[in-house]
Parts: C-alpha cells; sequence; structure tokens
C-alpha cells in the first residue's frame, strides 16, 4: 500500500515532535498536514518557510518568507507602465494545488485592482507536461501578457517551449520558481527565454549578484561544499534561510535552550532579510515586505532592470508601493 505524500508529511512531522529541538528548513505542498500535528503541539518550534495560509498563521511556526495571501504591487505596476497596451488583455496558468490555488487568487485580485483583466488563467494538473492546447487556447483568446510566476521550473519549461513550437509570443513574467540555473537549457536555449521578464524579492542569489551581495557567494560556497556540483534553486535559498533564521533565534535562545526560549527569541525578530539575499520581512509578525527586484533575459543570463543600487538604502530592492492583502486576507 503506497503511503500519500500528505500521510507521509504527517508522520515525519510526528517524528521531529517526538525526538527533535525544532523543525527547521521544511517545505512541502502537504504542510497542511503536519500543521495539524504542529497546532496540537504548540511548544514544537517550526523554522520553515510554509504554503499552508492556516500552518503560517499558528504561534509556534516562524518563516523567512510569510505567507500573507497577498501580493506585492510594486512590479505590477512596473508591469502596467511598461506595457499598457497589455494590461487589458493577461494571462496565467494555476497548478491545481490549494497553495498554488491560493496564492493566485490574492496576485489576481492585486492584479485586477491594479488595473490589470485576466483573460485566461486555468488550473493544470500536476502530470501535465503538455502544454499546447493551453497555448492554442491563449492565443485564440488575444492574450498579451503572460504571467508564469505560479508554475515551478519543471511546468515552465514546457509551456516555455510550447510558446515557442506555437510561434506565440506575449510578454512574458517569470518568477522566483522559473529563476534556476537549469531553465534555459531545459526551456530549449536562450532564444525560447531571451526577452522575458522576472519578479522576485529575492536577489539574483544564483550567482549573478555575488560581486555585490556577499551572502550569494556564502550561500553559493556552503551549497557546493555540502553537495559539490549541485544546481541550487529556490527551495535550496528557503532551507538556507529558514537555517540561518533559526540559528539567529538559538543565538538568543540562552546558553540551556529550550523549545520555550527558542521560540520567545523567534517572537523578536521583527526583520529578516539573510544579509540582503533576499528582501526584509518581518517573521515575527509573520507578514512580508513590500519590496521585490525586477529583471530580465538577456542572452541567456538573468540580470536586474531598472532596480537601484545594492549599495543604495533599500539594498538594491524596488521598495515602491505596497504589499496587498485581499478583503478578509
Amino acid at each position: 500500500m503506497t503511503t500519500s505524500p500528505g500521510a507521509s508529511n504527517k508522520q515525519a512531522t510526528q517524528s521531529a515532535i517526538t525526538n527533535d529541538f525544532s523543525l527547521v528548513g521544511g517545505f512541502s505542498l502537504e504542510d497542511s498536514f503536519g500543521g495539524v500535528l504542529l497546532k496540537q503541539n504548540p511548544g514544537m518550534p517550526n523554522v520553515s518557510v510554509t504554503l499552508d495560509a492556516t500552518t503560517n498563521k499558528l504561534p509556534n511556526v516562524y518563516s523567512a518568507v510569510p505567507l500573507n495571501g497577498g501580493w506585492e504591487e510594486g512590479p505590477l505596476q512596473y508591469f502596467k507602465n511598461k506595457f499598457p497596451q497589455a494590461v487589458g488583455a493577461a494571462g496565467s496558468m494555476v497548478a491545481n494545488l490549494p497553495s498554488a490555488e491560493t496564492d493566485w487568487v490574492g496576485e489576481k485580485y492585486v492584479m485586477e485592482k491594479v488595473g490589470y483583466k485576466v483573460i485566461y488563467d486555468p488550473t493544470y494538473g500536476v502530470t501535465q507536461t503538455d502544454f499546447t492546447q493551453n497555448v492554442i487556447a491563449m492565443k485564440g483568446a488575444g492574450v498579451k501578457i503572460l504571467f508564469m510566476d505560479q508554475m515551478a521550473e519543471s511546468y515552465a519549461v514546457s509551456l516555455l517551449r510550447d510558446l515557442v513550437q506555437q510561434d506565440f509570443h506575449p510578454i512574458v513574467i517569470m518568477g522566483a520558481a522559473n529563476y534556476t540555473n537549469t531553465v534555459v537549457a531545459k526551456a530549449g536555449g536562450p532564444s525560447a527565454v531571451n526577452g522575458n521578464y522576472l519578479q522576485q524579492n529575492a536577489s539574483l542569489y544564483l550567482g549573478q549578484d555575488a560581486s555585490q551581495i556577499p551572502a550569494v557567494g556564502t550561500f553559493l560556497h556552503w551549497v557546493n561544499m555540502a553537495s559539490p556540483g549541485f544546481q541550487p534553486d529556490l527551495f535550496t535559498l528557503y532551507g538556507w534561510l529558514s537555517a540561518q533564521l533559526f540559528s539567529q533565534a538559538l543565538s538568543n535562545a540562552g546558553s540551556n535552550p529550550s523549545r520555550g526560549s527558542l521560540l520567545q527569541a523567534l517572537s523578536k525578530i521583527t526583520t529578516f532579510d539573510g544579509n540582503h539575499i533576499i528582501a526584509p520581512n518581518n517573521p515575527a509578525a509573520k507578514t512580508v515586505g513590500n519590496c521585490d527586484l525586477i529583471g530580465h533575459v538577456v542572452n541567456g543570463d538573468f540580470q536586474r532592470l531598472d532596480d537601484p543600487p545594492v549599495t543604495g538604502s533599500t539594498n538594491g530592492y524596488r521598495c515602491d508601493y505596497q504589499y496587498v492583502n485581499p478583503p478578509g486576507g
């Protein structure tokens, strides 16, 4: 009998509650299952990036990148001003998973508040590998700007290949999960990705920002030390940041730390940016900031675009506009 991912998540969480001091660095589409146990055990610290809104709100859960259910207004305003002719015909693709659908509700709300009109936003299954019919449909609908920021790389590369195959070239906005060292090659080479845009609330931590942000070099050094040749991605970064947030709290939890003193220390960390490797958030208040980064792909490489200098007061992030939550979010 095969164990479901949700059951495995719950089993792993229970094992940690029974045997470990704290959970650190978890990241799962099924974290709502473990979240049930964390609610029943409020003294067990969990320092992880969660994709479940209910788990995110628990008093014993602290995240370097809290889940708020809305979206940064800044990048949406940026693309609206850059492509005013496209905002009336926006499209997206959304995985039929609760976490992805919830994220899209928040982003779509802010898009429509800013003035976008979303004319195409179907869901796709976790086993889907061919997006040809979706591309044909969005081409027929007249989509002018396509937001891929909700897609993991494995799906994004398939969609990018199918866009080229169907000779359909809307303005493409990529997101944090699309920013990888392998996305260009897997999508078919630079010609399939050149000119696409990027929005995320992290630095170009795969190396492009290493000369300007020392934390990027530190991150890449230790990833390579732990696993030589490994290609890090967003999930690697989240694990690193969770460990860093945990270590910061542990150092302030006393000479003989307990779960309780760790939770107290975590509750006092009101700003965190991993030494500027991400835009600042507030783990204690469980709120994400309003800062972001804009980039684009040039000759197969991700580059910053129209961002302030890293040496400036915002450490290279655009902090215009606000982070907006839907009503009741």
